[in-house]
């Protein structure tokens, strides 16, 4: 989670002192333009085009009263220190109980039901993403996902999300349980570079996966920079070393007994999900704690 892109001239050139370090995974052959997952027809993609075939459930949406995003959000930039990030700061009285409704970036499903495409990373989604030169995974072993979710705002959504090939199918199955279990998620789409070149506001709330970055206070390539970790509500979820907290408005949430919608607990749906494809939660972490973190190799 940190506010500056990570500049690679060459592979050659990464450094591997991190407090979480990581080694590329094997190699996948580059797939078809896109997988089928099997069910009913699937929801459009950024790029304008019709996804695969998707898994789809009887759950059907529904709809509570609309909720209200502060005006501010995103907008009060953080002053940082030596270290490079803001200090931990109060939660705004607006965000303690982080409720906020979905801003779509993509069609929901009209008709209410878990859909889900696993698509080859292409195009404008590849172009809009933070991959470039350099980065520890090439285009052809990532993979462009759209899946459903359930909004704070008691709607289903449309997301995004990029990840490794290896772990797609995976992926897909965590969020179509989480989907089920009707867990809220405020934000879910692909990271950009300008989302990596902003200044810290410490309030951003986005589930998501690949971004070509260094480890948190580290130099080595994070595991999201193989598309082989997640992120979810890490608002709810944060992150805590020592004094510093991400986002930094965030510590509200630093009581884990709160049991607020969203917020992932030791045994929830969300452990248990993503324990059922092999990855680990930071949450289980003892050196630091990152609630919103789940990886392959535990890092």
């Amino acid at each position: 989670m940190p506010r500056s892109r990570l500049v690679v001239a060459a592979i050659a050139l990464i450094t591997a002192a991190a407090a979480c370090t990581s080694t590329h995974p094997e190699s996948v052959a580059p797939p078809p333009t896109s997988e089928a997952l099997g069910g009913a027809a699937s929801p459009t993609t950024a790029a304008g085009t019709s996804g695969d075939q998707a898994t789809t459930s009887s759950t059907e949406a529904t709809t509570s009263p609309s909720l209200t995003r502060p005006d501010w959000l995103g907008q009060r930039v953080l002053t940082t220190d030596e270290t490079g990030f803001a200090p931990a700061q109060d939660t705004p009285p607006e965000l303690v109980d982080r409720q906020l409704p979905t801003i779509d970036t993509l069609p929901a499903p009209i008709d209410g039901r878990f859909h889900a495409t696993v698509e080859a990373l292409a195009g404008e989604p590849l172009e809009r993403s933070t991959w470039e030169e350099g980065c520890p995974v090439e285009p052809a072993d990532l993979r462009y996902l759209t899946m459903s979710f359930w909004g704070f705002d008691g709607a289903v959504h449309t997301g995004e999300m990029i990840v490794h090939a290896d772990a797609a199918r995976g992926i897909v199955d965590v969020f179509e349980a989480l989907f089920e279990a009707r867990f809220p998620i405020e934000e879910m789409r692909v990271v950009t570079p300008a989302d990596l070149d902003a200044p810290p506001t410490g309030d951003g709330n986005n589930t998501s996966a690949f971004v070509c970055r260094a480890v948190t206070g580290g130099t080595s390539f994070s595991q999201h920079a193989y598309g082989l970790a997640v992120d979810v509500n890490p608002f709810l979820n944060p992150y805590l070393r020592g004094d510093l907290v991400l986002p930094e408005l965030s510590t509200a949430y630093l009581d884990r007994e709160r049991g607020l919608p969203g917020m992932i607990e030791p045994g929830s749906v969300a452990v248990e999900a993503f324990a059922a494809m092999g990855w680990s939660w930071g949450g289980d972490w003892e050196s630091l704690k990152d609630w919103q973190h789940f990886s392959h190799n535990g890092r």
